[in-house]
């Protein structure tokens, strides 16, 4: 029985193959990547004399495929040099090395026969006890194995990756009648803790779970949409964040996946199911026109939508013509905006008498009734279909949580009235005096299951940080942060201000919590789980002092977040950040004066100040530039002008990581810092480095003078800002913002080398940040941020 996977073999290098060999070299697992052997030279291989025996000509579709992983978009690696993890080769000379597979992966085409000739050949060449899974999307996975020897079967299940693979959380595990029960629960552990996965055991029905509930309802949307005779617009503008689901809402998602993929999805079901459901499943005739015209969406420049310029314009599916965009505005819209949470925006919408809530109610009544019907034909309990649909989908809610928000009885009552067939285990469920299909018990969330509540199961490192807070309060709180008690003589910083924007009260309660942790803790993580771990600063609050002229105000502002910063560094107790996300301005500086980080891999961090006409001002830029020298080997010589020149590039150009790997490379993570693959896992993870920092008598780093490059440096810096000033490639204003960042990082004019006290670097960074707020150019910039969401080049 295989307990650790070390090495896979993935069969079949197109987009799915590739994407799941780069998220298995992300966390560090050798690949042999395996395609079919071309039958024809390209024009190039012909020019090159090569033959039809060359190894190049050979493992060509491998290695094409593999070096597209560089330029895909967005990126399937967390870093390039994970590319060195995956070995190209082929189907026909390097098959007998899939004995050196822990793992073996099969991604090739949705085709039974093709799928079926494959495991053919993998059974013959594998070693005994090795995994075998098919990447399948809806295919019979007993089906696949029927004719395989005894140990295949035993150690066979479908593993349905969702694409991206490094992206999307889901991973629907189908184990057939045959899989070991081991074998299933070895897969589970193995893909949520090491390849950071939310994975539900789907049963062996066509299309499993997420594409089964999730297409139907996609139909249906589309089915209402031209009953009801709305625009694609319209209907994307209320299927969308406005009810909890992602931006892309309906039609933009159907671009994205690809009409035919949809259409093949769909036609999966359709040919395997009866009646009434056979009928929704039927891809209505203006689809397939589309299918014939090749408007597939993003991968052909046009589906439901056609970008024209900076304009997109909407498809009219009647006149088969794009029309301009269109959206749906009605009193329940407008209601709904002003609601907090997808809870209460539903319940405000899907009752209303307008366009939009009938649109919804016809969408939802169906879908929900639709999942209940099929729920324990699919997946062995309602908790396993929501997950699929909120970690497959991007659903803020599944069907069942939908059905509760919108309350059950009312809902069932209106249904049954309109005709709907509710499923009988529904109205038994509500006359024995259940009346939703969850629960909230003593931080625990249970789900109804055959006349009773049951917990749902979940992985020992997931930690919910709302119920853990209705079961255990909180410490001390204000409007920005809370300080919690997260159990074993562990403390936990919350941020929780809009946007976890640091403004005057979380900066308090940094104070208060390393305060508190180091009198009655082990030690203290600084972690949320809202949207970003941190946006960075209140830019609004800081705007309105500087355009009220209260420099003092401001000054002790930044005073106070400077010394709340030496406070989380020189903690006496060990005190670990745990980002995520977006992780921006004073987020990252919070991060980068932990003694410690503990990231999720998916940490975009930058110190991005200048897109406001700024600098860090909380001592970022000193820090980052400290982390870059202490990263440098014992006892060499330090390039410092090297060093000062990365830190100002990485600055000035406010150069924002695309993983967690990426931040280490560009200085914001040491190498003593962490990542977490499963972001459920990160504050548990935070909270095992502060005990084993803890255990291992954590002291705090002395503090130490820093060499800083001085007038060289300064020069040096000044001449590249102007050089690109010169170019066109930066404004004036960006220019007078880099002298100022100059200045701080060298450390003033002094000689090179000189070692300055890091109060003393803090001050520069404090004069020139206060020095740029009062810029008429900088507010300029603060006011298009806050108005438009993004930087303006003035």
């Amino acid at each position: 029985m295989v307990r650790k996977i070390r090495k896979a073999c993935v069969i079949g290098s197109g987009v799915m193959g590739s994407g799941i060999a780069a998220h298995l070299a992300n966390v560090g697992i050798p690949v042999l990547l395996l395609d079919i052997v071309p039958k024809d030279l390209t024009p190039e291989e012909k020019e090159k004399g090569l033959t039809l025996q060359d190894k190049a000509v050979r493992n060509r579709i491998t290695e094409t495929n593999k070096a597209k992983l560089l330029k895909q978009k967005p990126a399937p690696l967390t870093k390039k040099e994970n590319l060195e993890l995956i070995e190209a080769g082929n189907l026909e000379d390097d098959l007998p090395r899939i004995r050196e597979a822990d793992w073996i992966i099969e991604a090739v085409v949705e085709n039974l026969e093709v799928k079926r000739s494959v495991f053919e050949k993998i059974d013959r060449y594998r070693r005994p006890g090795s995994i075998v899974s098919s990447n399948t999307s809806g295919i019979s996975v007993r089906q696949m194995a029927e004719g395989r020897s005894e140990d295949f079967k035993r150690h066979f299940l479908g593993t349905h990756f969702f694409n991206p693979p490094r992206y999307l959380k889901l991973l629907e595990i189908i184990p057939a009648e045959e899989t070991d029960p081991e074998v299933t629960e070895t897969m589970k552990t193995f893909a949520e803790d090491v390849l950071g996965k939310g994975v539900v055991i789907a049963k062996d029905t066509p299309n499993f779970i997420a594409n089964r509930i999730g297409t139907y309802g996609l139909l249906v949307t589309v089915r209402e949409m031209v009953k009801g005779g709305y625009s694609i617009g319209e209907v994307d503008s209320v299927t969308g964040p406005l009810i909890g689901r992602p931006k892309s809402a309906t039609f933009r998602t159907l671009d994205v996946v690809g009409l035919d993929t949809f259409v093949h999805v769909a036609n999966n079901v359709y040919h395997q199911v009866e009646g009434e459901e056979k009928e929704v499943f039927k891809v209505p005739d203006f689809v397939l026109k589309m299918l014939e015209k090749g408007w597939l969406g993003a991968k052909s420049g046009q589906g439901f939508y056609l970008k024209k310029g900076k304009e997109i314009f909407e498809l009219d599916i009647r006149a088969m013509v794009y029309v301009p965009r269109k959206k749906l505005k009605t009193a329940s819209t407008e209601a709904a905006k002003q609601q907090r949470g997808a809870k209460n925006k539903l319940k405000a919408l899907v009752y209303a008498d307008d366009r939009a809530g009938r649109l919804l109610w016809n969408i939802f009544a169906p879908t929900l009734i639709y999942a209940a019907e099929r729920a324990y034909a699919i997946a062995d309990d309602l908790a396993a279909v929501d997950q699929a649909m909120k970690w497959g989908f991007g659903w803020e809610l599944g069907p069942f949580e939908s059905w509760d928000a919108i309350g059950l009885e009312k809902s069932v009552e209106r249904m049954e009235k309109e005709g709907y067939v509710v499923p009988g285990w529904v109205k038994e469920m509500l006359a024995k005096g259940f009346k939703s299909f969850y629960k909230t018990e003593k931080g625990k969330v249970y789900y109804y299951h055959q006349g009773e509540y049951k917990a749902v199961r979940e992985n020992k490192k997931t930690i919910h940080l709302k119920l853990w807070k209705e079961e255990h309060g909180v410490i001390k709180k204000n409007a920005g942060a809370s300080l919690i008690d997260l159990g074993d003589d562990v403390a936990l910083l919350e941020f929780h201000s809009p946007n976890n924007a640091i403004g005057m009260d979380i900066i308090q309660m940094i104070n208060a919590a390393v305060e508190e942790a180091e009198k009655n803790f082990k030690g203290l993580v600084i972690g949320n789980q809202g949207k970003n771990f941190c946006v960075g600063a209140n830019i609004a609050l800081m705007l309105m002092e500087a355009q009220d002229e209260n420099f003092d105000e401001l000054d002790l502002v930044v005073r106070q977040f400077q010394q709340a910063m030496l406070r989380i560094k020189y903690a006496r107790k060990p005190v670990v950040a745990a980002p995520f996300n977006m992780t921006l301005g004073g987020g990252a500086e919070v991060c980068l004066h932990a003694p410690r980080i503990q990231a999720s891999m998916e940490t975009y961090i930058g110190l991005v100040e200048v897109g406001v006409g700024l600098i860090p001002g909380g001592g970022g830029s000193k820090e980052l530039y400290v982390k870059h020298l202490e990263r440098l080997p014992q006892g060499i010589k330090v390039d410092l002008q090297e060093v000062v020149m990365k830190v100002f590039e990485t600055v000035a150009m406010a150069k924002v990581s695309a993983s967690a790997e990426e931040a280490r490379e560009n200085g914001f993570l040491s190498p003593e810092d962490s990542i977490s693959v499963n972001p459920d896992h990160l504050l548990y993870d935070a909270k095992q480095r502060v005990l084993e920092l803890y255990e291992k008598g954590f002291r705090p780093k002395p503090r130490k003078k820093i060499p800083v490059a001085g007038e060289t440096g300064y020069a040096a810096m000044l001449l590249a800002a102007q050089t690109m000033h010169r170019s066109g490639y930066i404004s004036d204003h960006d220019l007078k913002i880099a002298k100022k960042l100059a200045y701080v990082l060298a450390g003033g004019k002094v000689p090179f080398g000189t070692e300055v006290d890091e109060q003393y670097l803090l001050d520069l960074e404090r004069e020139a940040f206060l020095s740029l707020i009062g810029e008429p150019k900088t507010q300029e910039r603060m006011q298009h941020m806050l108005l438009k969401g993004k930087p303006l080049r003035n």
